[in-house]
C-alpha cells in the first residue's frame, strides 16, 4: 500500500491531491489543513468523482491530525501565505519559515522514513531550511519549482512553434524567482531538433523572459498566485518517487560541489526515483550559462541568509 500526504488543503494542495487520486498515483492519499473543515470538504468533492472517473485511489482529508498521515512514502508541503501582485516569493519567508518548520516537525514524527516535496514559497529556500531543521539525507528532500518552471518553459516552446506541448523538451535551472531562474535556451528541443533551429534568437529570447515572469503573470491575472500547474507539477514529482521511474526532472536539490556550487538548494537536473534524489545531473553549461547559475546562486544564498 502505497500513501502520499499532501499538507495544505489550499488551491495548489487540493491540486495535487486531485492529480494525484485522477491519476492513481497512490493507493491512499491523505489532504491535510489547519482549518476546521476544508480538507474534509475538497477531499469529498474530489471523491465524487471516483465513479464518474473511475478511480480507485482513496483520499481522506483531515484537521491538524498528523496521526492519520502516519506511513506516509511521500509527503507534499504546500502551507504558507501565496503571493498577491506586485509581491515577490522572498517576501514571503518571514511567516512560511515558522509554518514550515513546524509542518516538518510533526511530518517526520509520525514518517520518519518519508521523502518531503517542499512546494512552499521561497521555495529554494524553504527547501534549505528542511535540510537544516530536520537533518535528513540529502536525496530525501525535493523542491519542486524546476519542474514547475519547466513546465512554463515548454508551455511558451510550444506556444511559439505552435506545436504539441508534449513534444517539445525544454530545462529551466536555478532558483524559482522571477529574475533567478535560467531556461536552457541552447538544450531547447522539438523531437530532438533544436529549437535555435526553429525559430529566431529573438523569438527564444521572448519564450526565454516569459518564462521566467510566468509566475508573477499569472499572479498578477488572478490576484493570487496560480494553481493548477503547481499542483500537477507536485504529483509529478510524486509520481516519479513512488513509482521508481527514474526521471530527469529540474528540482531544487542540496549542492555539495555539482556546478561549483555548496550549501543551497537550487534548482539542477535530477533523476528522482524511489530514493527520492538518485542523481544530480551536471550538463555542460557554457561560460554565459555558468555566469548567470552563479549569479543565481549569489541571490539564493543572499534569500537563505535572512533566515537567521
Amino acid at each position: 500500500m502505497s500513501k502520499v500526504t499532501v499538507i495544505g488543503a489550499g488551491n495548489v494542495g487540493a491540486t495535487c491531491a486531485n492529480v494525484l487520486v485522477t491519476n492513481q498515483v497512490a493507493d491512499e492519499v491523505v489532504l491535510l489543513d489547519i482549518k476546521e473543515g476544508v480538507s474534509e470538504g475538497k477531499a469529498m468533492d474530489i471523491m465524487q468523482t471516483a465513479n464518474i472517473l473511475g478511480t480507485n485511489t482513496r483520499l481522506t482529508g483531515v484537521t491538524n491530525d498528523y496521526a492519520k498521515t502516519e506511513g506516509s512514502d511521500v509527503v507534499v508541503i504546500t502551507s504558507g501565505i501565496p503571493r498577491k501582485p506586485g509581491m515577490t516569493r522572498e517576501e514571503l519567508i518571514g511567516v512560511n519559515a515558522g509554518i514550515v518548520k513546524s509542518v516538518a516537525d510533526n511530518v517526520l514524527a509520525h514518517s520518519p522514513n518519508a521523502v518531503i516535496v517542499c512546494v512552499s514559497n521561497p521555495m529554494d529556500t524553504m527547501t534549505y531550511l528542511i535540510h537544516k531543521v530536520t537533518g535528513l539525507p540529502k536525496n530525501r528532500i525535493i523542491g519542486m519549482g524546476g519542474a514547475l518552471d519547466s513546465a512554463r518553459f515548454k508551455y511558451f516552446l510550444s506556444l511559439a512553434l505552435g506545436a504539441n506541448a508534449t513534444e517539445v523538451e525544454g530545462i529551466v535551472i536555478g532558483g524559482h524567482g522571477d529574475t533567478t531562474m535560467i531556461p536552457l535556451k541552447r538544450y531547447a528541443a522539438y523531437r530532438g531538433l533544436p529549437v535555435s533551429e526553429l525559430m529566431s534568437a529573438e523569438q527564444l529570447d521572448k519564450v526565454a523572459a516569459d518564462t521566467m515572469v510566468g509566475g508573477a503573470t499569472l499572479t498578477k491575472l488572478l490576484g493570487t498566485s496560480a494553481w493548477y500547474a503547481p499542483g500537477a507539477a507536485a504529483a509529478q514529482v510524486v509520481a516519479a518517487v513512488l513509482h521508481d521511474q527514474k526521471k530527469l526532472i529540474s528540482c531544487s536539490a542540496l549542492l555539495d560541489g555539482e556546478y561549483g556550487e555548496s550549501d543551497l538548494c537550487i534548482g539542477v537536473p535530477c533523476i528522482l526515483g524511489k530514493g527520492g534524489i538518485e542523481r544530480i545531473v551536471e550538463f555542460d553549461l557554457n561560460d554565459e550559462e555558468k555566469a548567470l547559475f552563479h549569479a543565481s546562486a549569489e541571490a539564493v544564498h543572499k534569500t537563505n541568509a535572512a533566515l537567521g
